[in-house]
C-alpha cells in the first residue's frame, strides 16, 4: 500500500534545496564522467564497436528494470528514517565503490608483464558495470522521490528542481576537463598514459562522489513511517509484489500527461546522448584531421562539454525557470526545444576545420534542449502524481520517479548500443586521419546534427497539448487538500448521528468483542482466519475490476472470475444495479447455488430508473431475485423525495411475482424518521457504518448493536437486515476510527461473531477493492474489501 500523505507543504528552505542538489551533481556527475571515461576503452584499450554498444546497453537496461523495482520498495518503507533516506546512503556507498573498481583496467598486465586479453578487460567491466547500476538504482530511484515530495506548490517546485539542476550542471562542467587529464599524457604530462589517467581518477570520483551522494540522505528532512500500514519489507513480499509493480506501471501510464512526459524525455535525451558520444571523434578528426596532439590534448573536445554545461548552468536553466513562471510550463518546454533545434543546425555550420573557435557561439542554444528538459519535466512530475493522488487517494512519488528514470534510462541504454551501431554503419575506423575516411566523418555529423533535431521535433509535437496548467494543477491540489480536511464519505457518511440520538451521549466503556491490544498482525490474523473461514451471511458484490468505474460495461468473464473467489465464502450476494452488465450478477449467483439481493439503482434519472425497474422486474419473473431492493441510499443523496422512492417501492411491488419481499436501502436514521416509507417496506435494508461516526475499534460493535436496535424499535416487527457494514484497512482517521489491517479484521470478527449469534442476516462490505472509490471518499475509498484490487484475500 503506498502513502496517502506528502511530507513538505509550500516554500522550501533554501539548505534543503542545496542538500537535495548536491544529490543531482553526483547524480549527474556519475553518468558525465562515465562517458568520459568510455572513450578510453575504444581509443586506449581496443573495444571494438560492438563491444562498446553492449557494455553500453545492458547493463543500462538492467538499471532501467530494476528502478519500478526499487520504486515500489521505497514506497513501502517502514523505518523512523523515513522511506528513502537509509537508500540513497546505501546506493552512494556502492556506487562510490563499484565505480572505482570497474575502471581498474590494465592493457598490461603490471604484476607480470603480461598483456591483459581484450575478453578479461571486457568481462571484469561489465561485472563492475552491473553492480555500478545496481547502486545507482538504489541511490536514484529514493532519490528522485525525495525531490517530488519536498513541496505541494505548483512554482515551488520549478524551484527545486531549478536549484538541483543549477548544481547538477556543474558535473558537466567539470567533467569534460577530464580528456584534457587524460590525454595530457607521457613524460611532461598529467600521467603516464590515458589508462593510467582514468584508474586514478576514478579513485577519486568515485571517493568525493560517494560523499557527496551521502549529503540528501544526511540533511534532507523526512517523517518516520514507522506506524505506517505498508507491507513487510521481505523478499516474498517484494516478489509477491511483481503484479501491483506492473499495476502501478500500467496506472501511471494511462494518465495522458505523465505519458507525455516520458515519451518526450525518451525522445529529447535519447538522441541528445546518442550523439554526445561522437563529440570527441567529430572535434579531432573532423576539425584536427584526427590529430590529438594538434587538438591539444582534449582541449577542444573538452571546451565543447563545458561551455555548454556553462551556458545551461548560467543562462538556461535561470531563463527556464523564469520563462516557466511568466508563460507556464509547457510553454517554457517548447520554445527552449525550438531554441535548441537553432542551435543543432548552427552545429553544422559552425563545425569548420581550422576554426575551431566558432562552435562556442551554436553552445549557449544548443544548451537550451537538456538544460530545460529535467528543470521542468521532474516539476511537471509532481504535477502529475498530484493527478495521481486525486484519482487513488495514494502518494506514489517512488512508482512514477522510477518509471520516468526508467524511461530516461531505458533511452540512455538504446542511445549507447545506437552509437555503437552508428560507429559501425558510417565506417569510422580510430587511428585514420579524418580525410582518408570523409564519408564516415560526414555520416557522423549528419547524425550529430539531425538526430537530436528529430528527436526534439517528435517531443514538441507530443508535448503541443500537454493539459497540466498552473490553473489545473492549482484546481488539483485544492481539491486534494480539501479531501484531507474534511473527507468526503461514502454516502452513509454522518458524522457523530448515532451520539447525537442519544440526549446524553452514547455511553461507551471498555473494549466491546476481541482485544487486539498489544498483538502483532500476524497475530491478529491468526483470529481472523478460523472467522474468515466459517463465511458470512452475505457479500456485497465489487464487480468493478482496476481501471473500470461505475458505467462502464461489465464483462461476463469478469463477474465469473470474481464469483468463482467468494462463493465458497458467503451464501447471499448483494448487487446495487441492474444494467451495463450487473444484469448478470444474480444469473450468475443462482446458477453457482447463490441467493441474491438485487438492487435497482434509483436516481435522479428518471429514464434510467424505469430501466433498471423492467430489468429487476425481468430478472424476478426469472427466479433470479431472492429479495428485490429498489434504490440504495437516495435519500442521504437527495436525489429524491421520501414520497417518490415510496412510488417506486410500490410499483416493483405490483410488478415482481408474490413472495419476493422488496426494500429500500439507505442509513439506519432514515428509517427512524420515516414511518411511512418503513410501511412502504416488506423488509428494512439498513446500511451501519461505525467507522464514517467516528467510532474507534473499541466501540464499534457496542455502535453497530445500537444501530440495529433503533431499527428494529422503528420496524414494528418487520424484518431488519444489515445490508452494508463494514471497515477500510487504509486511509484518512474519522475522528477516533482508524482505517488499519488490525482494525479492519477485529471489526470483521466482532460483527460476524455478534450476527450468528444472534441471528442477524448481515451482508458484509465489501468483497473486493475498488480503486474509483477514491473519487467519492478519499484514499479510504479503495481499501474497503476483504480481497485486494488484484482478487487476493488481504488477511489471510
Amino acid at each position: 500500500m503506498m502513502s496517502s500523505t506528502i511530507t513538505t507543504s509550500g516554500k522550501v528552505p533554501f539548505g534543503q534545496k542545496v542538500a537535495f542538489g548536491l544529490g543531482m551533481l553526483a547524480n549527474q556527475m556519475f553518468p558525465a564522467v562515465l562517458g568520459i571515461f568510455m572513450v578510453v576503452l575504444v581509443q586506449n584499450l581496443g573495444f571494438p564497436g560492438w563491444m562498446w554498444g553492449i557494455i553500453y546497453f545492458f547493463p543500462r537496461i538492467f538499471d532501467s528494470f530494476t528502478d519500478p523495482i526499487m520504486g515500489f520498495i521505497s514506497d513501502n518503507t517502514k523505518s523512523k528514517w523515513g522511506r528513502r533516506r537509509q537508500y540513497v546512503m546505501a546506493g552512494a556507498i556502492i556506487m562510490g565503490v563499484a565505480f572505482i573498481m570497474m575502471w581498474q583496467l590494465y592493457k598490461t598486465d603490471p604484476a607480470t608483464g603480461l598483456a591483459v586479453s581484450l575478453n578479461y578487460n571486457f568481462t571484469y567491466f561489465m561485472i563492475w558495470s552491473f553492480i555500478f547500476y545496481l547502486g545507482l538504482t538504489i541511490f536514484s530511484v529514493p532519490y528522485v522521490a525525495m525531490g517530488y515530495e519536498m513541496s505541494d506548490d505548483f512554482h515551488e517546485r520549478t524551484n527545486i528542481m531549478a536549484t538541483a539542476q543549477w548544481i547538477g550542471q556543474w558535473a558537466w562542467v567539470i567533467a569534460p576537463w577530464f580528456w584534457v587529464i587524460m590525454y595530457d599524457n607521457g613524460p611532461d604530462g598529467w600521467f603516464i598514459d590515458a589508462e593510467t589517467a582514468t584508474r586514478t581518477l576514478a579513485i577519486w570520483v568515485g571517493a568525493v562522489l560517494m560523499i557527496v551522494a551521502m549529503v540528501p540522505a544526511l540533511f534532507i528532512k523526512s517523517e518516520s513511517t514507522l506506524d505506517k500500514d505498508y507491507s513487510p519489507m521481505t523478499l516474498k513480499n517484494i516478489g509477491g509484489s511483481f503484479n501491483e509493480i506492473i499495476l502501478g506501471f500500467k496506472e501511471a501510464l494511462n494518465i495522458k500527461p505523465f505519458r507525455k512526459l516520458c515519451i518526450s524525455t525518451f525522445f529529447i535525451f535519447n538522441a541528445f546522448n546518442t550523439v554526445a558520444t561522437f563529440t570527441f571523434f567529430i572535434i579531432v578528426y573532423h576539425l584536427f584531421n584526427g590529430d590529438a596532439d594538434a587538438a591539444n590534448a582534449g582541449f577542444w573536445p573538452t571546451l565543447f562539454g563545458s561551455l555548454g554545461a556553462i551556458s545551461t548552468t548560467f543562462l538556461v536553466i535561470p531563463i527556464v525557470a523564469w520563462l516557466s513562471r511568466k508563460i507556464g510550463k509547457k510553454k517554457a518546454f517548447l520554445l527552449s526545444q525550438a531554441i535548441s533545434i537553432i542551435g543543432y543546425i548552427m552545429l553544422w555550420f559552425l563545425l569548420i576545420p581550422g576554426k575551431p573557435y566558432l562552435f562556442i557561439f551554436a553552445l549557449p542554444f544548443f544548451s537550451f534542449g537538456i538544460g530545460s528538459l529535467f528543470t521542468l519535466m521532474m516539476s511537471m512530475t509532481s504535477d502529475v502524481i498530484d493527478l495521481d493522488e486525486l484519482n487513488t487517494g495514494k502518494r506514489r512519488e517512488g512508482i512514477f520517479g522510477a518509471i520516468y528514470w526508467w524511461m530516461v534510462k531505458f533511452g540512455f541504454a538504446i542511445a549507447g548500443g545506437l552509437s555503437g551501431v552508428i560507429l559501425s554503419i558510417v565506417g569510422f575506423q580510430e587511428g585514420i586521419p579524418g580525410t582518408e575516411q570523409e564519408g564516415a566523418i560526414t555520416g557522423l555529423r549528419i547524425v550529430f546534427s539531425g538526430l537530436p533535431i528529430l528527436g526534439t521535433l517528435i517531443a514538441m509535437y507530443v508535448m503541443r497539448d500537454y493539459s497540466v496548467t498552473e490553473e489545473k494543477a492549482l484546481e488539483t491540489r485544492a481539491k486534494i487538500d480539501a479531501r484531507k480536511e474534511a473527507p468526503k464519505s461514502s454516502s452513509s457518511y454522518v458524522l457523530g448521528r448515532l451520539q447525537s440520538i442519544f440526549d446524553n451521549g452514547l455511553a461507551l466503556n471498555g473494549i466491546t468483542g476481541i482485544n487486539i491490544h498489544g498483538k502483532s498482525r500476524a497475530e491478529v490474523r491468526s483470529i481472523f482466519a478460523p472467522a474468515f473461514a466459517k463465511g458470512v451471511h452475505g457479500l456485497c458484490f465489487s464487480p468493478y475490476v482496476e481501471g473500470q468505474e461505475t458505467g462502464d460495461i461489465l464483462s461476463e468473464d469478469q463477474i465469473r472470475r470474481r464469483m468463482d473467489i467468494i462463493m465458497p465464502h458467503t451464501q447471499w450476494i448483494r448487487s446495487f444495479s441492474v444494467t451495463e452488465g450487473n444484469e448478470l450478477i444474480p444469473k450468475i449467483a443462482c446458477e453457482k447455488g447463490l441467493n441474491s439481493m438485487v438492487g435497482a439503482w434509483i436516481s435522479s434519472d428518471k429514464k434510467r430508473n424505469q430501466q433498471e425497474i423492467d430489468q429487476l422486474t425481468q430478472l424476478a419473473h426469472e427466479g433470479k431475485v431472492h429479495i428485490a431492493a429498489v434504490g440504495n441510499e437516495v435519500l442521504l443523496r437527495g436525489e429524491l423525495s421520501e414520497g417518490e422512492i415510496i412510488g417506486y417501492i410500490n410499483q416493483v411491488k405490483k410488478a415482481l411475482p408474490e413472495g419476493i419481499p422488496v426494500g429500500y436501502v439507505d442509513s439506519y436514521y432514515h428509517f427512524l424518521e420515516r414511518p411511512a416509507l418503513v410501511e412502504a417496506c416488506d423488509v428494512i435494508l439498513i446500511n451501519c457504518y461505525p467507522f464514517w461516526e467516528g467510532a474507534g475499534s473499541d466501540h464499534a460493535l457496542a455502535y453497530v448493536k445500537q444501530m440495529y436496535k433503533l431499527t428494529q424499535e422503528a420496524a414494528k416487527g418487520k424484518r431488519v437486515i444489515i445490508s452494508e457494514t463494514g471497515w477500510p484497512s487504509a486511509g484518512q482517521n474519522v475522528q477516533e476510527a482508524q482505517p488499519t489491517p488490525e482494525n479492519a479484521m477485529k471489526y470483521f470478527i466482532d460483527v460476524q461473531q455478534w450476527a450468528e449469534a444472534e441471528g442477524i442476516e448481515l451482508f458484509y462490505f465489501s468483497s473486493f477493492d475498488e480503486s474509483w472509490k477514491v473519487f467519492q471518499e478519499g484514499a479510504v475509498g479503495g481499501q474497503w474489501g476483504l480481497w485486494d484490487k488484484n482478487e487476493s484475500k488481504k488477511y489471510v
